[in-house]
Formats: structure tokens, sequence, C-alpha cells
């Protein structure tokens, strides 16, 4: 009997050898690539300012993946796409102690519908202001982390499922993942230091000369700060070009807010460095160049500027004689232009000279633009300034400032979707959602605000010089060409305050533009008070986030039952193995035939 069971037994091991084979290698082996899946993600801003904190106060993440969709929020990784993300969905999370909230933006914003961008433009602000201790990031879709998505959401809707065994059965054989952020937890950046650069081109004819100031803020702003190149590839091309001709990764590039500002203020001292450089063309005029930081967080640059020219300084151009203080804020799109002002100007005055001069250029040379004038007082009981030419307005200087926009509460101004329009770039008719800078309307407005400065300068209009003559055509025009180059490298990486600091490649070569072409170029640095600092920046703003295929707990509670079950199974079989051997022989046994 027991050498009848040894050759059973022997010829069961010998057909199940190979099965049993596969299965250990299938158990042993190492995990697939698709197990784990590792992009960067981008970190909600976190700031205070003048003793108001602002975004997400936690960067660590260590949770299971839900979409928001899901009943149960509670400690969870929450992730939205753009198209699906509502402020209603973002309180959800944050009311059941989410664990973090992850924003799946696309990686072309063209494919979005313009409805959608405007919201999103609109909720930025919100986010900022509603302080959380859950880490909010923003990633950038691709094929891997699109799947993680339609598998997490999958997962979630079972969850509402009606039948209670469905919700078990589906929860303990789902696939689930774990995300896990690899950065540390986010701390104050200490003396951190805002670089404003100052530039000059001194009158012909005396020394007590009035002053025209030329002012635009060259920081950008957006509810996540930080970006990347596209690919390595984008990055050389831009060094070998210098103007950039391929797609980018975007964040915070603040292509219209304020980069075609910048690009004007440039391009307007490449011109009239050109007219001061001939005897003739030499006006009576100073013109002081200002390329401001920290204008993003209440024109921080711009104040201490001027506390150290006016306060500290015994001989100043803003001390003398400052006929108006011109600044340049968003002016890359539309076919309206807005001179913000604190007061009216007084007729007879250079200011009102000024707004004249504007109303003349673009009724005779540009017909197509509508100028108008915003009034707005300066509201000191609110949080921020409205606009930069406030802060000169405190101090007693006429400024104001020039812009497309109407308002200052313009979602454009402050955010993420501020970019560089691929269809400028190459001269296609493709519409881009959301704002962006428009070359040949950037070009446009630097042109008149260089004719409107250059009929004051030299007092064209009570000359009796015609409307319609243009002073700066053939060389002395606008280059288009120039500006597309500016705009290029402005948007070709993140400009936010807390990633510029006084070495950065940007205020580098910023500073050498104007070297090019103005005088006695110097730097104003700006650092927070270590007592009662007016803005504390904060670090961890890019991490790598890692996406882990995982089993719910309850599948390690199935799976122990099974063995059990197994060994059970098993002991049984070895215990009762003559009745086992029995039926074997039974089913076995070759039947006989009868005749």
């Amino acid at each position: 009997m027991f050498e009848e069971a040894s050759e059973v037994l022997e010829n069961m091991l010998k057909w199940s050898f190979p099965l049993s084979l596969v299965l250990f290698l299938v158990l042993v082996c190492p995990l697939r690539a698709e197990a784990a899946h590792e992009f960067s993600v981008y970190r909600m801003q976190q700031y205070d300012l003048q003793g108001q904190t602002y975004g997400s106060r936690n960067a660590i993440l260590n949770t299971e993946a839900r979409t928001v969709d899901a009943e149960v929020l509670s400690r969870r990784c929450v992730m939205v796409r753009l198209a699906d993300f509502s402020y209603e969905k973002y309180q959800k999370a944050l009311r059941q102690s989410a664990g973090a909230v992850v924003i799946i933006l696309p990686q072309n914003m063209s494919t979005m519908p313009q409805d959608i961008v405007q919201q999103f433009m609109e909720l930025e602000p919100e986010l900022l202001a509603t302080e959380t201790i859950v880490p909010v990031y923003f990633a950038l879709e691709d094929e891997e982390l699109l799947s993680i998505y339609t598998q997490t959401q999958i997962s979630s809707s079972s969850q509402g499922s009606s039948s209670a065994a469905e919700v078990l059965l589906h929860t303990a054989t789902a696939n689930g993942f774990q995300m896990v952020t690899s950065g540390a937890q986010s701390k104050a950046v200490s003396d951190w230091a805002i670089t404003s650069l100052e530039g000059r081109l001194t009158g012909a004819g005396g020394e007590d000369l009035p002053t025209i100031v030329l002012v635009a803020h060259y920081d950008s702003f957006g509810v996540a700060p930080v970006s990347c190149f596209h690919s390595l590839c984008a990055f050389l091309s831009y060094l070998l070009q210098y103007s950039m001709r391929v797609l980018f990764q975007w964040l915070s590039y603040g292509a219209d807010s304020n980069g075609s500002g910048v690009a004007i203020l440039l391009e307007l001292a490449r011109l009239f460095s050109r007219l001061y450089s001939y005897k003739r063309t030499h006006a009576g005029y100073n013109l002081l160049f200002f390329l401001s930081g920290g204008g993003k967080f209440n024109y921080q640059g711009t104040k201490r500027w001027l506390e150290d020219n006016l306060d500290h300084t015994d001989s100043s151009l803003l001390q003398d004689n400052v006929a108006f203080v011109l600044c340049l804020d968003t002016l890359g799109n539309s076919d309206n232009l807005h001179l913000h002002v604190s007061k009216p100007p007084k007729e007879g005055s250079p200011q009102h000279a000024l707004l004249k001069e504007l109303e003349t250029v673009a009724a005779h040379q540009h017909p197509d633009l509508k100028f108008s004038m915003v009034h707005k007082k300066i509201n000191l009981a609110d949080d921020t300034l409205a606009w930069e030419h406030e802060r000169f307005g405190i101090r007693r200087l006429p400024a104001f400032t020039l812009s497309h926009l109407e308002s200052h509460r313009s979602p454009e101004r402050h955010s993420i979707m501020d970019m560089r329009s691929v269809s400028s770039l190459e001269g296609a008719g493709e519409a881009t959602a959301g704002p962006h800078v428009d070359l040949t309307k950037l070009s446009r407005n630097t042109k008149v605000i260089a004719e409107a400065l250059a009929r004051v300068i030299y007092n064209l209009t009570e000359k009796g010089v015609s409307g319609d003559l243009q002073i700066f055509t053939e060389q002395m025009q606008v280059q288009e060409d120039q500006l597309a180059s500016l705009v290029d490298w402005l948007t070709a990486q993140p400009r936010a305050a807390q990633l510029l600091d006084k070495d950065s490649s940007i205020v580098n070569t910023l500073e050498y533009h104007l070297n090019r072409y103005l005088k006695d170029v110097r730097r104003h640095l700006v650092r927070a008070d270590k007592r009662d600092p007016e803005f504390v920046f904060y670090d961890q703003l890019k991490q790598t986030m890692n996406a882990y295929r995982v089993k719910p707990a309850i599948f390690d509670l199935l799976l122990a039952v099974c063995i059990a079950s197994y060994l059970g199974v098993l002991y049984l079989a070895v215990q009762n193995f003559g009745l086992l051997y029995g039926f074997l022989r039974r089913v076995t046994a070759p039947r006989v035939k009868q005749h």
C-alpha cells in the first residue's frame, strides 16, 4: 500500500513541479517598474507678509491616494484634475482633514476651455488666503500619472457601491497607491535678499534738471512658484539660440505680469540711450530706470529704494525735481491702455502733459488702441497696495501706472496661467487659453509709450508738432525681435521672489542689459528685519513624489485566511490519507468493458 502511495505522490510531484517553480519565481521576482512612479511636484506658496500667513504650512506627505469624489478623505492624498477642481471640493478635502491635496495640471494649457482657466485664476488668491496645514501640491500630468489617477478614481468610486459585499471584495482585490514625498519639512529661509537695479541717463543743460522715473518690477507670482524646463534639450536649445523656440513647462513665469513691463523698460532704455548719445537729441531731462524686486510682495524693493533715497541720502535724483514716475505693469496684450492714478494730474503739470501726449499718440498713430485714465485713491487700510505707483504716492511723488488691465484685482496679475504665447512664438493664429503675451500688441504699446515720452521730453506739442509725427522710425524704431528675445528669456525660467537671490542669473543678466545702455547702474538689496520681519519666505517649494502600488490592509487578512485554509485542507488530507487514496484509486482505476 505504501509503495503504491509513494508512486502516486511521485507522479503528483512530477506534474506539479513545473507549475510550482513558475509560481515560486513569480512570488520572489522584484516588482515591475510600473509598481512605482516618480514625478516632480510643486508646493503651494508659503510665506508671511506683514504679519499675515499665507498658503500651505506643511510639506510632508506619506499617505494613500484617493480622488476628490471619494466619500472618505480623512488622512488621504486627494488627487484632482484641473478640469474637475473647484473651491467647494478643495474645502471638502480640508474639512475632512485630508492628508494632502495634489492638483494635476495639463501639459498644454491651450487644450483647456477658457472658462476653466478663468475660474482657476480667480481661485488662486482664495487658495493662498486660506491658511492650512494640509500640504497642497501641483503636478504636471504625464501618462503614468494619469494612469494612477484613473485607477485611483475607479477604486474611489467603488466605495459608494450599494452592496457591502461588493465594497469588501473590491477593497480586498483593488490596487492602491501610497504617495510619499522625498523632502523634509519646510522652514523659514533666513537672511534672504531681494535685489533691485537702478540706472540713469543724465540730461543736458545743467544740474537742476527735472527727472522722469521709469519703473517695472521683474518678479512673477502664482499659487505655486517653481517650475522647470520641459527637457534638458530645451534648456540647451535656449542657451545656444538665446531665443527659445520650444515648449516648456510652467508654473510661475509671469509673462504678461510683469515680463512685458520689464521688456518695455529695457527697450525704452535702448531707444533713449541712442537719443541721448547725440548732442542734438540730448534732452534736458534726467531719465532714471528702476527694476524693482519683490513687487508681488507689496513692492518691498520699491519701498526700500525710496527709503534709501529720501531718508538716508543727502543728494538723490528723487529728492530734487521729479517730473513724474511712470510704472509699467502688464502691457503685453489687449487693445486697451489704462493710466492708473491716485490723484488726477493738474493741468499744466508734467503729469498732465504725459496724459495728453498718451491720448494724442493713441488717437493719431494707433486708432485701434483705446486709452483712458482710471482714478483710484490709495487705501492704506488694505493689507497690500493696489499698484506700484502708490508706493511713490505715499511719499508725495507724482506717479501713475500704465497697464492694459482696468482693475488691480484682475486675476491675471497673480496667476500661474500667465505664460508665453506659443502662437506668438511661431506666428500661428491658434488661440491661447489664459493670459499671455501678444508680441504685436507689446510692440505697439512700447512704441506708444516711447513716442509719448519723447513728446514730453522735447515739448513737441508746445512747439506745434503734429501728433502724426513718429520719432522712432527706421534705425530708431522699436525692434519687435528684440522684445521677443527679451520675453523668451524672461519666461524661460520662473521669477518668483523666493528663487531670485542676489547671485541669480536673472538678476545678473538684467544688470548686464542695463549696463549696456545706462550709466551708474547700481544694486539695492532688501533684507527682512530679524526681529519684526515684513516678509518671510519658506523652502521646500519643489519636491519629488513617489507613487507606490500597494494592496490594502484587508488584502493581507484575506491572504492569511486563504493560507490558513490551504494548510487546513492539507492537514485533513494527510490525516485521512487512506480515504483520499481509496478515492483516487476508484477515480483513476480503468473501467472494464462488459460484453
